[in-house]
């Protein structure tokens, strides 16, 4: 029997029309060629900020991730991501949370064969934010004021310890995923690249363990002191003495990983196919 699954699509009639499509189907096919300024570019997947009616968007594009990625993914106990619906229902249960994120603009996805599934996410373009990652390399030579450093650690515990609560595991828990609005009056934390993100029915210990591994990864190369990270763990939830083990475990095999030569190659061919 020939599968003909109802195709996603939404999108302001505005857009629809900046776009100069008719039928939906003629406007997903237009959003899937739309281009921009490219921020990553990888097999099956592509990001970019375009600019629609005088304003900034980011796109990003999902051409089918192919059988070998689903087998891959299976195989390692690991639950699929085919495409873009996937961050769209995350930004719709981090948002119900009172968590800050990018906004849903438009979205739509189409196809039968989960292998070759086409679909997008168009969000709005937070403006001039910084991530974490970006502003904790400032503190090497200009540390932070203390009070600022206490609050900011403070807000991603309870940031982290909210989604998890809720069942939520990003699965991309770097600083470079949490941000601050730089024209903000008060410390505003968003939460982005919610494309990996899965949503659980309950909470898993094992899957927060790795959210916060990665979290701890990426603070390695930081200033923070260890007070920073005992309150971390105070404000996060109370954690047996196993899970943090686990997590140090973890983050020390990241780095590992990060530094190794095949890494770094794999990340330097990604930089190099985004060069004009």
């Amino acid at each position: 029997m020939k599968c003909t699954p109802k195709p996603i699509f939404d999108m302001p009639a505005a857009l629809r029309k900046a776009l100069g499509g008719g039928e939906k189907s003629d406007t997903f096919a237009k959003a899937m060629v739309l281009k921009g300024k490219a921020f990553r570019d990888v097999p099956g997947r592509k990001t970019s900020q375009v600019e629609l009616l005088g304003k900034s968007y980011f796109i990003k594009q999902h051409f089918g991730v192919g059988w070998s990625e689903i087998i891959k993914n299976i195989i390692s106990l690991k639950k699929p991501i085919l495409g873009a619906m996937t961050e769209v229902d995350a930004i719709h249960k981090v948002t119900s949370l009172g968590i800050a994120t990018t906004q849903v603009v438009a979205y739509g996805q189409r196809g039968c064969n989960p292998a070759n599934i086409q679909s997008f996410l168009l969000t709005e373009d937070l403006g001039d934010i910084t991530s974490l990652e970006e502003l904790c390399v400032t503190w090497k030579e200009n540390p932070p004021d203390a009070r600022y450093k206490r609050h900011l650690v403070i807000a991603v515990a309870k940031l982290a310890r909210n989604i998890h609560e809720h069942g939520v595991n990003h699965r991309d828990f770097y600083l470079c995923h949490l941000c601050l609005h730089n024209k903000a009056s008060n410390l505003q934390l968003y939460l982005i690249d919610l494309h990996r993100a899965l949503i659980h029915e309950k909470p898993s210990n094992k899957a927060n363990m790795k959210d916060i591994a990665a979290l701890y990864f990426s603070a390695m190369d930081t200033v923070l002191a260890a007070k920073d990270y005992l309150r971390f763990k105070r404000y996060y939830q109370p954690q047996d003495e196993q899970f943090w083990q686990q997590v140090a475990h973890r983050a020390k095999a990241l780095n590992a990983k990060f530094n190794s030569k095949k890494f770094q190659k794999k990340l330097q061919s990604e930089r190099d196919r985004l060069k004009p």
